[in-house]
């Protein structure tokens, strides 16, 4: 009987120790450490399998994505400069993306994104074009201005966000941002000439201005608000009680004196004028 158990007790032993012995993988097996063992590092007996074991990890493209957002931010700052004027042609992706430092796939990304919004076009066999006017920015809900007391707060609040925007651009502008300023000053004043209502034009320099001063918020605000922007200056146009001529005169001077403290880098008058222009709006608008 105790020749028995021991038998028993050997043959269970040589069971255990064939379980435990290493696991071995034939270079040439499709099966992996991960598929082997539930947990990507397991011991098996005293043989250790980590991640490096199972290949390459696939990386997310998160990074991608936002490399892609700062090559279009970088795109939107050039537009409008020298080179990048409305109905100007791009440079070839091998230039734009060696300029901007990034791989033309990236560079893609953001041309597309340009496209979409209507800010870039492609001319077949030409290349690509930028935009002649500023297209209109996709309200988000932000809601319409629904009454008179909605027109007079929005127009309020712009006065107290481009004040200091244009305060902060007086400090922080480029020599471009400057130069894309007095080109958008300069054509509203000849759209005016040409008969259009220039409210474009107006949004446009409005918008060069919160692009100038360093924080790309201002300028994303300034993008969100188009639509609201663009109703407050057509109301205010059609119910103003000056004369049109004296009126576009007005917005000129005030436009003008707005582009003169940002050059002499004059953050108080900056401010002060740009306020003053868009206290003159609500005062066009509302008498007082």
């Amino acid at each position: 009987m105790v020749d028995i158990v021991y038998s028993f007790l050997y043959l269970c032993g040589g069971f255990c120790f064939f379980l435990l012995q290493p696991i071995v993988l034939s270079p040439s097996s499709s099966v992996n450490a991960s598929q082997s063992c539930i947990n990507p590092v397991i011991s098996c007996h005293m043989n250790t399998y980590t991640v490096e074991d199972a290949g390459p990890v696939p990386r997310a493209n998160g990074a991608t994505r936002l490399l892609g957002d700062k090559v279009y931010e970088d795109l939107m700052q050039l537009l409008g400069t020298p080179g990048f004027e409305p109905r100007a042609r791009l440079p070839g992706e091998t230039a734009l993306s060696q300029r901007l430092g990034v791989s033309r796939p990236v560079l893609r990304q953001a041309l597309a994104r340009l496209r979409d919004e209507g800010r870039i076009y492609v001319r077949k066999g030409s290349g690509t074009f930028v935009t002649d006017a500023l297209p209109q920015a996709k309200p988000i809900s932000l809601g319409t201005l629904a009454n008179i007391a909605d027109i007079r707060a929005f127009l309020e609040f712009r006065c107290f966000m481009e004040g200091e925007a244009a305060a902060r651009a007086a400090l922080a502008r480029t020599t471009d941002q400057m130069h894309h300023v007095r080109l958008c000053r300069e054509r509203f004043e000849q759209a005016l000439v040409d008969g259009s209502d220039a409210i474009e034009e107006d949004i446009a320099f409005h918008d060069a201005v919160a692009q100038a001063c360093g924080n790309r918020f201002f300028g994303m605000t300034m993008t969100a608000l188009a639509p609201q922007t663009r109703f407050s200056i057509g109301l205010s146009r059609s119910l103003s009680g000056r004369p049109q001529g004296e009126r576009r005169a007005g917005v000129c001077q005030e436009h003008a004196a707005v582009e003169r403290a940002i050059e002499q880098q004059d953050a108080v008058a900056a401010r002060h004028a740009m306020e003053a222009h868009l206290r003159g709006g609500i005062a066009r608008l509302f008498g007082h």
